[in-house]
């Protein structure tokens, strides 16, 4: 599509109707993007390209949060295909280039027909220009050096998502967390992980990244021991 409000509502909306499973959507722009926490995301016509994906998986609910951690891999390694530009990842769902955010993913169950299903989102920065960056802290390929063929970028980026899928659907959770961290900047990296409260308020805890959990959770260890974080916002520090 030219242009759409969201692929990720497009295809929760298939989804909700029994005809989402194995369906791809693409748009060269979203007019209503978002991202985790229901941020507001959106690029000028033609400058980033957002794709969501329906899938049915049979991995129990608990590891669906890999679904937003293998899609970073996939991504990280189609950009450096299609693109050869060499991306990190920070957990749980950023892709970097120079420390700088590239793209972004967002993964939501939906429940249609057949039973829950989820939809995996996520733009990727083609042609933005400095001064078009939503935040001082995002780049784009353009901005990298790089000039790309969209419909090459997204098959290489699909090309790659659908073996790391058919690897963790299957089970191959270690080898899913090797190809993880071994893309992660985030691990060995100190890092302050902001926690939201039930009460409302925000907590923050302080320590270093040494691993992923079989849940997909971060490792981080502090001065009370290594605890596990499976949702929060991280930031790299210096």
């Amino acid at each position: 599509m030219a242009s759409t409000g969201s692929t990720n509502a497009d295809a929760a909306a298939r989804m909700r109707a029994g005809s989402g499973v194995g369906l791809v959507l693409v748009a060269d722009h979203q007019s209503a993007g978002r991202g985790r926490f229901d941020r507001r995301w959106e690029a000028p016509p033609g400058a980033a390209v957002a794709v969501s994906l329906g899938v049915a998986p049979r991995r129990p609910l608990p590891e669906w949060m890999w679904l937003s951690l293998l899609t970073g891999v996939a991504i990280a390694r189609g950009i450096r295909r299609a693109a050869g530009v060499d991306a990190t990842l920070k957990w749980p769902n950023d892709v970097l280039v120079d420390g700088r955010k590239i793209c972004g993913i967002l993964s939501e169950r939906v429940d249609g027909p057949q039973g829950p299903g989820c939809v995996v989102g996520f733009g990727i920065n083609i042609s933005l220009t400095e001064e078009e960056l939503p935040v001082p802290t995002a780049t784009s390929l353009r901005l990298c050096g790089a000039e790309v063929d969209r419909a090459e970028l997204v098959a290489e980026v699909l090309d790659v998502w659908s073996q790391m899928y058919r690897m963790w659907d299957g089970g191959q959770l270690t080898l899913m967390r090797q190809a993880y961290e071994d893309q992660c900047s985030t691990i060995g990296r100190d890092v302050r992980v902001l926690l939201g409260s039930p009460g409302g308020g925000e907590r923050t805890v302080i320590g270093r990244a040494v691993g992923i959990d079989p849940s997909g959770a971060v490792l981080v260890r502090t001065d009370g021991g290594v605890r596990a974080f499976a949702a929060g916002d991280v930031t790299h520090l210096r």
